[in-house]
């Protein structure tokens, strides 16, 4: 589990919901049991505070990080997009992004490409980016600097079904992400009986910690289409049942281990899980 990713699953899954902060000690308590030392956890955390995703406040000898705008956004964010996995009735408008690529500039390009990709594009081709969803207003916060400027928005319909389909085959491999969640049903499912069992604190954060950064990776690339579009049998609605109910077994140890080590009560909020 990478130590970047694992700072901010404990910040989104616990401390946002007991202020937003954690004292360095208790973070490089956790962090160990994860497998991080803590020489480790001292770089990362310095290296993410100077980045701007951390503010930090020091008492006597020990410094507490805590979340600001830009991080609480990212996690609001990431939160929404992994738990609430839902398409309702589809009016069959696409919107469609295209990308000024001559004028936009090596690194402009890439954060533009990133920015349509964790709103949920597909890539068609060259400068075409297609999404069911109208995220516009989504994307156009993410994108600062002019960035914004280099992209331009339509809203259309093809002539019938058979051409949404042939876009979305286009823009997604589908395919492929199916048996990935397929894989993942494979990994998590028989694990659930044990979780009904009550694992040990440690044993559940691990364990939960491992579920979310191993299911974080498919909603990032599942556009969430329309259940017209995707293929026949499709494994993702399984696999998110799945990552909820394992997520929520474990929820309870989890967080008594939490506010063990923090000394803080850590209340979560489960988001509705419908898709």
């Amino acid at each position: 589990m990478r130590p970047r990713a694992l700072v901010f699953d404990l910040y989104g899954e616990y401390f946002r919901y007991s202020g937003g902060g954690a004292k360095l000690g208790a973070l490089t308590e956790l962090m160990g049991l994860l497998g991080v030392e803590p020489a480790t956890v001292r770089v990362v955390m310095t290296r993410l505070r100077k980045d701007g995703w951390f503010d930090s406040e020091k008492s006597g000898r020990e410094v507490t990080y805590l979340l600001n705008d830009k991080s609480w956004r990212l996690l609001d964010d990431g939160r929404s997009r992994i738990f609430e996995r839902h398409f309702g009735e589809w009016d069959r408008t696409w919107t469609q992004a295209l990308v000024d690529e001559a004028d936009a500039g090596r690194q402009r390009h890439k954060r533009i490409v990133t920015a349509l990709t964790w709103c949920g594009f597909g890539n068609h081709g060259e400068s075409v980016w297609f999404s069911p969803h109208d995220r516009r207003k989504r994307l156009c916060e993410m994108l600062d600097g002019g960035d914004d400027l280099h992209v331009q928005f339509l809203q259309c319909t093809t002539s019938g079904l058979t051409a949404d389909r042939l876009i979305a085959d286009r823009c997604w491999d589908l395919r492929e992400l199916d048996t990935e969640y397929q894989a993942f049903i494979e990994c998590f499912q028989p694990q659930l009986a044990r979780y009904r069992r009550g694992p040990a604190g440690a044993e559940a954060l691990i364990e939960r910690m491992r579920l979310i950064q191993d299911y974080r990776r498919y909603p990032f690339r599942d556009p969430d289409l329309p259940e017209v579009l995707l293929p026949a049998g499709w494994r993702g609605r399984a696999a998110h049942e799945v990552f909820s109910e394992a997520h929520e077994l474990l929820r309870v140890p989890a967080e008594h281990l939490v506010a063990e080590i923090t000394g803080a009560e850590v209340m979560s909020t489960q988001p509705s899980t419908d898709m």
